[in-house]
């Protein structure tokens, strides 16, 4: 099936935009003689007075995420497992009421969308809302201080399901949305003498696969390189526990190397506490049910081993009952010691100490936070915005923008009319949801709403009322939602033999696709995806679309030629490669791409030199944190709308070349930033830095190096603007990547 030029093609990736605990009396409780309550001190040394408190058994039952407290002490109870991917969302250590004050938060888009932003500054104003209202909703009772967000597993296979709460299959781009991510939810960088909340990066690491013809996360052991490691599984996670200095961190279900994550020292210490820098003040807590995990499925240690390997290896916190019912067995058998225990929750402590839990209210500002701090008209206003810019536009070939004489419509499709269902997940209760039909009536269209087909059976009983009501439209949308573990990424036949039907109209047609992932749209590309009143704004023209795909749209035959639990990136004889970086078919849509309702052109304002001497480049990074983020150069391009409707637009810059050790990346994304709103006539000045580390590669071993040859800049997808240059001398390392001794 081919349609016509008369359908347009607009990709949204889970749009779902919408727009207390008791704490310790330090004033005349038993803990205010304690120096737990002595604001003068730091917080180890705080938290570890109180721990000295404890005695083993009330060690063992606060390493689990219902801390009980100690009731003698006047430590109350603390649910630990809070949730705030988008919003704040339902959790165990969230309440929402059911009525009046804290009976709803803020919802956000879903990260797949707004990371299709591709705009640093909106990710960090979203952290800042989402915080304050977290906290607010502690003030009053009704969540915790640790949240446990974000997820920032790289997105690399098309098939998994949770792949819509990651900011896509880019590690650059994950890392900079996580670093701007957990400063906004945090209160700042390294916040002092306060967090806002601790923000929770997960899962560590290499966790992308849920239940896939017979392997089960539970049990999976991802055989990663170093290389690939480095270079794609832990970037973003180096910059959140590294940079971002994150409060906590959690461990994976999966196994990496034949260990399992949650009892792996290599990854908890060595990586973690000793490469990253992870502090004493900040804690490790495993996925909910990992730590028994180790035991069955992975088989790797007895039940009072497994939660021994855990505790050792630095897993703080179970997210279960396992610590809770085989620590005293493993204390009995001296697998454990008092010590371990007494580590694992001076970590937690500290971090309350951070978040204030045991200081005077009247010295903290977040503690003034209340019902009047959530779903303000700033966050009403960023989630619209954030809808808005992440729409992405894949084809369009002249019907869009709607004229503004259209005013009958026909939406067609299971989730036309969808409200809770555009959350995705991890959601909290919204002050509100627009469906696309209500946007659509918001935006003044008559609107002809049929459901057409459904989305798990192949019924074509809806077909006759979805042509009549099309027939009655001047503009016929289709709208679907995918959000569902994979075997396959084609539509559904019946979809596509409905939306076959409706073109064989002859009127104009729009397809919208929902979804968290991604679906091979090839059969739609040669002719022609949201959330209500962001929709109909951008198909009627009040907002020009600028987002671009953060993943790659792959043909459907690509699940046939990878399984899924193949975790290398590079290509060889039973594989194309995995991501942009490394994929030799032909995508439907490439990383990066999106369409705009103007045009524009471009020219450097700032091109980089012809060549660079290595030895000096190091030399004036000396300075910086890590050679890895010193800087290389800030170059910049003028972007100038040469068409007839203000827009934004997405500087993406991409390097290339021949250097390091072969195979070669196709290319890398090393820059990228969002101009807003330039006019008709107008241009904008795109400021653009690279870091030292944008230009590395990693070698076998993991060690990242700034490699002498020739490099060659890209803008965009297409190569709108290009230049070369070269770096000369000898190869330097910026990283010495920490080698696994251990064995399994």
């Amino acid at each position: 099936m081919r349609l016509s030029k008369h359908v347009a093609l607009v990709y949204a990736l889970a749009v779902g935009s919408v727009t207390g605990y008791v704490f310790p009396d330090c004033k005349g409780g038993p803990l205010a003689s304690n120096a737990i309550c002595n604001t003068a001190l730091d917080p180890i040394t705080r938290a570890t007075s109180l721990v000295k408190l404890f005695t083993v058994p009330e060690l063992i039952n606060n390493t689990v995420n219902k801390s009980p407290g100690v009731p003698r002490l006047g430590l109350p109870a603390y649910q630990w497992w809070s949730e705030a991917l988008h919003g704040v969302a339902n959790s165990p250590g969230v309440n929402f009421s059911t009525s009046g004050e804290f009976s709803y938060a803020t919802s956000f888009p879903q990260p797949i969308l707004m990371s299709a932003a591709f705009d640093d500054e909106l990710i960090r104003s979203v952290g800042s809302i989402v915080g304050m209202e977290g906290r607010a909703f502690n003030n009053y009772g009704r969540a915790g201080l640790d949240f446990w967000t974000p997820n920032i597993n790289p997105f690399k296979d098309p098939r998994w399901g949770r792949g819509q709460e990651t900011p896509g299959e880019d590690p650059y781009h994950l890392s900079q949305y996580v670093y701007n991510l957990v400063v906004g939810l945090q209160g700042g960088l390294d916040p002092k003498p306060y967090y806002q909340v601790v923000s929770t990066c997960k899962h560590f690491a290499g966790y992308d696969l849920e239940d896939w013809d017979g392997t089960v996360r539970y049990g999976f052991n991802a055989v990663i390189t170093s290389q690939d490691l480095v270079e794609y599984y832990l970037p973003s996670f180096q910059s959140c526990y590294r940079d971002a200095k994150v409060g906590a961190a959690m461990c994976s279900y999966n196994a990496i190397n034949g260990v399992p994550s949650c009892a792996d020292a290599y990854l908890l210490q060595d990586i973690l506490r000793d490469f990253y820098g992870f502090a004493q003040d900040r804690w490790v807590t495993s996925d909910c049910g990992a730590v028994q995990n180790i035991y069955c499925p992975h088989n790797y240690a007895t039940p009072q081993q497994a939660v021994a390997d855990a505790l050792k290896a630095g897993t703080d916190l179970d997210c279960g009952n396992f610590y809770e019912e085989w620590l005293p067995i493993a204390y009995k058998e001296s697998l454990i010691i008092e010590t371990d225990l007494r580590t694992a929750l001076v970590h937690q402590y500290a971090s309350l100490v951070r978040l204030g839990y045991f200081d005077p209210e009247e010295r903290q500002p977040y503690r003034t936070y209340n019902w009047s701090n959530i779903n303000i008209p700033i966050a009403r206003q960023l989630a619209y915005r954030a809808a808005v810019e992440g729409i992405v536009l894949l084809k369009n070939d002249g019907i869009l923008p709607l004229s503004s004489s259209i005013k009958n419509i026909a939406l067609i499709g299971p989730w036309a009319n969808a409200t809770t269902q555009m959350q995705g997940n991890y959601f909290g209760v919204a002050p509100y949801l627009i469906s696309p039909v209500m946007g659509a009536m918001d935006d003044g269209y008559n609107v002809t709403y049929v459901s057409g087909t459904n989305i798990t059976s192949n019924d074509t009983g809806g077909f006759a009322a979805a042509v009549a009501g099309c027939k009655g439209g001047r503009r016929c949308h289709l709208r679907w939602y995918e959000a569902l573990d994979r075997y396959s990424i084609t539509w559904p036949s019946n979809q596509l033999d409905l939306i076959a039907e409706l073109e064989m109209i002859g009127k104009p047609l729009v397809v919208v696709q929902f979804g968290g992932g991604q679906l091979d749209d090839s059969i739609l590309k040669g002719n022609a995806s949201s959330g209500g009143k962001a929709v109909f704004d951008t198909l009627s023209g009040k907002v020009a679309p600028a987002g671009r795909l953060p993943i790659t749209q792959y043909p459907a035959s690509y699940v046939n030629e990878i399984p899924m639990t193949n975790m290398n990136l590079r290509p060889n004889s039973t594989s194309p490669g995995r991501t942009y970086i490394w994929y030799t078919g032909t995508p439907v849509y490439e990383f990066g791409y999106g369409e705009h309702y103007t045009t524009f052109c471009y020219k450097w304002v700032r091109a980089p030199a012809t060549s660079y001497n290595i030895q000096a480049l190091i030399d004036g990074g000396k300075y910086a944190a890590y050679l890895d983020v010193a800087p290389f150069a800030t170059l910049a391009v003028s972007v100038t709308n040469t068409g007839n409707r203000t827009s934004d637009y997405v500087s993406l810059l991409f390097a290339s070349g021949m250097y390091g050790d072969a195979p070669y990346p196709n290319k890398v994304l090393v820059s990228y930033t969002r101009s807003h709103g330039i006019m008709p006539d107008t241009t904008a000045i795109a400021e653009l830095p690279i870091t030292l580390g944008n230009l590395a590669r990693a070698d076998t071993d993991g060690n990242f190096w700034l490699y002498p040859g020739t490099y060659e800049l890209a803008l965009d997808t297409s190569g709108v603007l290009t230049s070369k240059f070269k770096l000369t001398g000898s190869a330097a390392r910026l990283t010495s990547f920490p080698q696994n001794t251990m064995t399994s």
